[in-house]
Protein backbone atom coordinates (compact mmCIF):
# COMPACT_ATOMS: atom_id res chain seq x y z
CA UNK A 1 0.00 0.00 0.00
CA UNK A 2 1.73 3.45 -1.08
CA UNK A 3 1.55 6.38 1.44
CA UNK A 4 2.52 10.02 1.20
CA UNK A 5 3.89 11.88 3.86
CA UNK A 6 3.61 15.58 3.62
CA UNK A 7 5.98 17.44 5.80
CA UNK A 8 7.66 21.00 5.69
CA UNK A 9 4.83 23.60 7.41
CA UNK A 10 5.00 26.10 10.10
CA UNK A 11 4.86 29.53 10.72
CA UNK A 12 6.38 33.04 8.83
CA UNK A 13 5.30 36.29 8.44
CA UNK A 14 4.28 37.85 4.99
CA UNK A 15 6.93 37.80 2.01
CA UNK A 16 8.62 34.71 3.86
CA UNK A 17 9.00 31.23 2.29
CA UNK A 18 8.71 27.86 3.27
CA UNK A 19 9.30 24.50 1.21
CA UNK A 20 7.04 21.47 1.75
CA UNK A 21 8.02 18.06 0.63
CA UNK A 22 5.77 14.50 0.05
CA UNK A 23 8.14 11.45 0.36
CA UNK A 24 6.21 8.93 -1.20
CA UNK A 25 6.79 5.48 0.36
CA UNK A 26 5.27 1.77 -1.94
CA UNK A 27 4.55 1.04 -4.98
CA UNK A 28 1.56 3.99 -6.33
CA UNK A 29 1.38 1.57 -9.15
CA UNK A 30 2.84 4.07 -11.67
CA UNK A 31 1.27 7.64 -10.62
CA UNK A 32 2.09 10.26 -13.09
CA UNK A 33 0.42 12.99 -11.35
CA UNK A 34 1.61 14.27 -8.49
CA UNK A 35 -0.44 17.25 -6.64
CA UNK A 36 -0.61 19.90 -3.58
CA UNK A 37 -4.13 21.12 -2.70
CA UNK A 38 -4.80 23.39 0.19
CA UNK A 39 -8.08 23.67 2.75
CA UNK A 40 -9.47 26.10 5.08
CA UNK A 41 -12.03 25.32 7.09
CA UNK A 42 -14.66 25.61 6.31
CA UNK A 43 -14.03 25.57 2.59
CA UNK A 44 -13.45 22.91 -0.28
CA UNK A 45 -9.92 21.61 -0.93
CA UNK A 46 -8.24 23.51 -3.56
CA UNK A 47 -5.50 22.27 -6.02
CA UNK A 48 -2.03 24.69 -5.78
CA UNK A 49 -0.49 22.69 -8.52
CA UNK A 50 -0.22 19.42 -11.24
CA UNK A 51 2.68 18.12 -12.14
CA UNK A 52 2.28 15.37 -14.61
CA UNK A 53 5.55 13.27 -14.47
CA UNK A 54 4.57 11.49 -17.81
CA UNK A 55 5.60 14.34 -19.23
CA UNK A 56 6.85 16.97 -17.05
CA UNK A 57 4.01 19.24 -17.15
CA UNK A 58 3.12 21.58 -14.26
CA UNK A 59 -0.39 23.36 -13.82
CA UNK A 60 -0.17 26.05 -10.99
CA UNK A 61 -3.50 27.59 -9.45
CA UNK A 62 -3.22 31.25 -10.51
CA UNK A 63 -3.20 32.74 -7.07
CA UNK A 64 0.36 30.71 -6.85
CA UNK A 65 1.90 31.29 -9.98
CA UNK A 66 4.92 33.00 -10.24
CA UNK A 67 5.68 32.17 -6.29
CA UNK A 68 5.00 28.64 -6.42
CA UNK A 69 7.44 26.26 -7.85
CA UNK A 70 6.77 22.34 -7.71
CA UNK A 71 9.92 20.02 -8.34
CA UNK A 72 11.18 16.16 -8.39
CA UNK A 73 14.11 14.16 -6.95
CA UNK A 74 15.40 12.02 -9.70
CA UNK A 75 14.48 8.99 -7.97
CA UNK A 76 10.63 10.44 -7.98
CA UNK A 77 9.78 9.54 -4.17
CA UNK A 78 10.34 12.81 -2.91
CA UNK A 79 8.72 16.35 -4.10
CA UNK A 80 8.85 19.43 -2.69
CA UNK A 81 6.84 22.46 -3.12
CA UNK A 82 9.02 26.05 -2.50
CA UNK A 83 6.19 28.75 -1.49
CA UNK A 84 8.02 32.05 -1.65
CA UNK A 85 6.33 35.48 -1.10
CA UNK A 86 3.90 33.81 1.46
CA UNK A 87 0.77 35.87 1.66
CA UNK A 88 -1.83 35.63 4.55
CA UNK A 89 -4.53 34.03 2.17
CA UNK A 90 -1.64 31.17 1.59
CA UNK A 91 -2.67 29.84 5.13
CA UNK A 92 -3.98 26.66 5.25
CA UNK A 93 -3.36 22.74 5.51
CA UNK A 94 -1.27 21.58 2.65
CA UNK A 95 -1.77 17.54 1.16
CA UNK A 96 0.14 16.34 -1.18
CA UNK A 97 -1.32 13.92 -3.61
CA UNK A 98 -1.13 11.04 -6.14
CA UNK A 99 -3.11 9.64 -8.60
CA UNK A 100 -2.50 7.10 -11.83
CA UNK A 101 -4.73 8.58 -14.28
CA UNK A 102 -3.96 10.28 -17.93
CA UNK A 103 -2.78 13.49 -18.52
CA UNK A 104 -6.23 15.88 -18.71
CA UNK A 105 -7.05 14.20 -14.92
CA UNK A 106 -3.68 16.07 -14.03
CA UNK A 107 -5.16 19.55 -12.96
CA UNK A 108 -5.38 22.19 -10.18
CA UNK A 109 -9.16 21.86 -11.27
CA UNK A 110 -9.62 18.05 -11.32
CA UNK A 111 -12.02 16.71 -8.63
CA UNK A 112 -10.34 15.69 -5.49
CA UNK A 113 -11.91 12.17 -6.64
CA UNK A 114 -9.25 11.09 -9.06
CA UNK A 115 -6.65 11.84 -6.31
CA UNK A 116 -6.20 8.29 -5.07
CA UNK A 117 -3.43 8.54 -2.98
CA UNK A 118 -3.31 11.81 0.16
CA UNK A 119 -0.74 12.54 2.83
CA UNK A 120 -1.95 13.70 6.25
CA UNK A 121 -1.42 17.17 5.74
CA UNK A 122 0.87 20.06 6.94
CA UNK A 123 -0.14 23.26 8.09
CA UNK A 124 1.06 26.64 6.41
CA UNK A 125 0.63 29.88 8.60
CA UNK A 126 1.33 33.15 7.12
CA UNK A 127 0.87 36.42 9.45
CA UNK A 128 0.62 39.82 8.00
Amino acid sequence: QAQLVDSGGGSVQAGGSLRLSCAVYGNTHGAHCMGWFRQVPGKEREGVVALYTGGGTTEYADSVKGRFTISQDNSKTTYSLQMNNLKPEDTALYYCAAHQRTRPYCSTIAPVGVFRYWGRGTQVTVSS
